[in-house]
């Protein structure tokens, strides 16, 4: 039973024994009064049926003794009769009566009192349990003495006691009954108000699925109606809160930018993932910290700064230090205004733009490097022609050489554009390999075979050493051929003479490596991230004298990430470099 239930309880039962107590004080002393007064006038009537008797029967009748005592006997009294002067004369059982003589003085005294009064009388001694009453003794007109009749009030008492029995058992089966009908009543209506209360405080506690039960159409069950109705609201109102703030925690934290969020007071409330992950901090670092504090970049701190006394949206280009980088960002800032115009805070956006400004660099060296490339051999065609033009064309033997540059520099340009136009075709989204079941062995023998005149006439050891079992993979042949002629050539044209090139494969599992390695003159470390860039020599005299168009890496890479393998580089200067081309024997398709 909980604290309501029994405070009530205590209540309801604190009312009730008042009021029954009440009832049974009021009661009995309505009874009491009630029996005293018909004991007085029982006691009237008897005194005054006496001194009818012994008024006519006269004192002088020598039966009065014996009369008396019947009178008495029959009512139950005692009877005495004393004359004016406080003498008994008669007096009924009187040695029957414990204490007759204190009785006997006790009527003297009354009878003193009541000398000189001509009305009856009553006493009561609580002292001896006695009550009297007296009538005037009236014979022939004439006032001889009193007629009192005395009895005990041990009676009175016992019919007292026997009335508080009596309302003591009858109030107290009330209360029992009272009592459980009103647990019962109490029962029904408390318990949907403490039911009620219940699901108030679960809800209070964030449980929205608490709900209560709905008995009855009245009151209570109103108050259970209403609960429940306001529980499904607020688990609604909670269910879609929480999904819009799982929608906006998502879309936060999964952006690509990095966010902050600045208060109206210029605390840090919100870093997501993408700004953590950028400029890799700890949250602890940043959260509830000034933004002045925490900011390392004077030019972040200042546009912040800015938008806290323009109130207007800012966005600036900046260049942030980030460990031993320089990255480029797009800082986008703008203050957070309330439905009252109410000054909220500010959100920053940082957008990295490191790889778009990549990009354009590259694309202006692309431009450039087409630029340069295309205008050498121009150049030596436009003037060779204008020399023959001038001329030379009448001497055979100019003539003739001259053609042979001229040939040689338009041949360098068709190379050119067709490197080019193979690298845009790569480069396609649509691109696609023409897949079959190759032999990787006699693939790179053929490739061995036809490059081996020009080994010989660079004095450098061509060798391959192939897998003793046939090994088939899925590639492209034209596209596979074209990766390694290009990279074989690169190895004997950066080779010297009397060097060596060897080809080895190697099988793994679901995977064939095919590794070139040549004694050739190396790639410094810090240049070796850069070879795959097109138009990237490592020696520009030796590439160009070789005929080279700085493409050749660039389009080994995309096609071998076409097969969806992976090419690696290991060299050092003046001793050699080794490729390393992984190829899948399967293409997922």
């Amino acid at each position: 039973m909980n604290k309501f239930r029994s405070r009530l309880l205590f209540a309801l039962l604190t009312l009730i024994i008042v009021v029954l107590v009440c009832l049974g004080l009021l009661l009995a002393q309505l009874f009491k009064n009630f029996y005293f007064q018909t004991f007085q006038e029982r006691m009237e009537k008897e005194a005054e049926l006496v001194e009818l008797f012994i008024g006519k029967e006269g004192l002088t009748n020598p039966t009065l003794q014996e009369n008396v005592d019947s009178i008495s006997e029959s009512l139950s009294v005692r009877a005495t009769i004393i004359n004016n002067d406080g003498t008994i004369l008669v007096d009924s059982n009187a040695s029957s009566h414990n204490g007759s003589l204190e009785n006997t003085r006790i009527l003297q005294e009354v009878i003193k009192k009541q000398s000189v009064n001509q009305e009856a009388f009553s006493r009561i001694e609580e002292n001896h349990d006695l009550y009297y009453y007296g009538v005037p003794l009236v014979i022939d007109g004439q006032k001889e003495g009193f007629v009192v009749l005395s009895t005990s009030f041990a009676s009175l008492n016992q019919v007292n006691q026997q009335i508080w029995g009596l309302l003591i058992g009858s109030l107290g089966v009330a209360l029992i009954v009272i009592l459980l009908l009103g647990i019962k009543i109490m029962n029904r209506y408390t318990r949907p108000i403490e039911s009620a209360t219940q699901v108030a405080m679960e809800l209070a506690k964030g449980n929205y699925k608490a709900r209560t039960y709905e008995d009855y159409m009245d009151e209570t069950g109103m108050l259970s109606q209403s609960i429940n109705a306001l529980a499904r609201n607020l688990q609604e109102l909670i269910r879609s809160q929480e999904m819009q703030q799982d929608r906006l925690r998502t879309l936060i934290e999964n952006m690509g930018s990095g966010m902050i969020l600045i208060d109206s007071r210029g605390y840090i409330n919100l870093v997501n993932r993408a700004y953590k992950e950028q400029f890799q901090i700890k949250m602890n670092d940043f959260l509830y910290h000034l933004y002045y504090e925490v900011f390392e970049h004077k030019e972040v701190v200042s546009l912040v700064e800015e938008i806290f006394m323009t109130e207007v949206k800012v966005r600036k280009h900046v260049v942030l230090s980030r460990n031993i980088e320089r990255r480029h960002y797009d800082v986008y800032g703008a203050p957070i205004i309330g439905l009252n115009d109410e000054w909220k805070g500010i959100v920053l956006v940082f957008h990295d733009i490191t790889e778009l400004k990549k990009l354009e660099q590259v694309r202006r060296d692309f431009v450039a490097n087409v630029s340069h490339e295309l205008k050498t051999p121009i150049t030596s065609i436009k003037g060779f022609s204008e020399t023959l033009l001038d001329g030379a064309m009448e001497e055979p033997k100019l003539r003739k050489q001259f053609l042979s540059i001229i040939m040689n520099e338009s041949q360098r340009m068709e190379t050119l554009i067709q490197d080019l136009l193979d690298l845009s075709k790569v480069e396609q989204q649509g691109f696609q390999l023409n897949v079959q079941a190759i032999n990787i062995n006699t693939l790179l023998y053929e490739i061995v075979m036809v490059l081996s005149n020009r080994a010989k006439e660079r004095g450098i050891d061509l060798q391959i050493e192939t897998l003793e079992e046939e090994c088939l993979i899925e590639a492209d042949i034209q596209r596979l051929t074209q990766i390694f002629m290009n990279l074989i050539s690169n190895a004997l044209n950066y080779t010297m003479p009397s060097g060596k090139v060897h080809i080895r494969i190697e099988e793994k599992l679901d995977k064939v490596l095919v590794h070139i390695t040549d004694t050739g003159i190396g790639i410094a470390q810090e240049e070796i991230p850069r070879i795959f860039e097109r138009f990237y020599r490592v020696d520009k005299a030796r590439s160009r004298n070789s005929g080279g168009t700085g493409l050749g890496l660039a389009i080994v890479k995309h096609l071998v990430e076409a097969h969806k393998g992976h090419i690696d580089v290991q060299s050092k200067v003046n001793e050699g470099t080794t490729f390393s081309v992984t190829l899948n024997k399967y293409l997922e398709n």
